[in-house]
């Protein structure tokens, strides 16, 4: 019983991390990278379909992102999307490919993501605090029950705040990555 409500302590908590990873990876650095349209849709013959389905997603150089749309009649409705896109890139079209020119980061801009990056770390902190919180009441009700002793319970909080504490750590770990990453010219 107490294993089972780690392991699903641990396993949300790792959800999270995974989501904060995903979150990060559309913050924007320096470099172009292919993951900065991972969220983008375009509307596929009337079906929303994500971006890399509807076209092939490239590195041209180190500031821009070649798309080739697989149709040519993809090109209106791919510039659409990216114009509606909260990147902030105008996209650059010559016949079949569209090019987006990442333009270099200002310090002030580089300062406001890491504000950003702050701001994904503590809302991934709290959430993984909640899944402590859940899994301590848990822990309590079953101590109540008499299911289990004072002293397991004790027991069975210490190891989920040992959990806890290695998420916090690999959230701080992540976050300072890509801070050093945010601050490379």
């Amino acid at each position: 019983m107490i294993e089972e409500i780690k392991q699903d302590a641990s396993s949300r908590m790792d959800k999270s991390i995974e989501a904060f990873k995903i979150s990060l990876q559309k913050i924007r650095t320096g470099r172009a990278h292919p993951s900065l349209l991972d969220h983008l849709s375009v509307s596929y013959y009337g079906v929303k379909t994500p971006l890399n389905q509807a076209a092939n997603v490239a590195v041209q150089d180190s500031r821009t992102l070649a798309i080739q749309p697989f149709e040519k009649t993809m090109i209106a409705p791919i510039e659409k999307a990216i114009m509606e896109s909260d990147i902030g890139i105008t996209p650059n079209t010559t016949g079949n490919l569209i090019r987006l020119p990442l333009p270099p980061l200002t310090e002030e801009r580089r300062k406001d993501m890491i504000k950003v990056v702050g701001n994904e770390a503590e809302s991934t902190k709290v959430a993984i605090r909640n899944i402590r919180r859940d899994a301590n009441s848990t822990l309590k009700d079953l101590e109540k029950e008499k299911e289990i002793s004072e002293d397991e319970e004790r027991r069975a909080q210490e190891n989920v705040q040992k959990i806890t504490d290695s998420h916090v750590k690999n959230i701080d770990e992540l976050a300072a990555v890509k801070e050093k990453e945010l601050m490379e010219i």
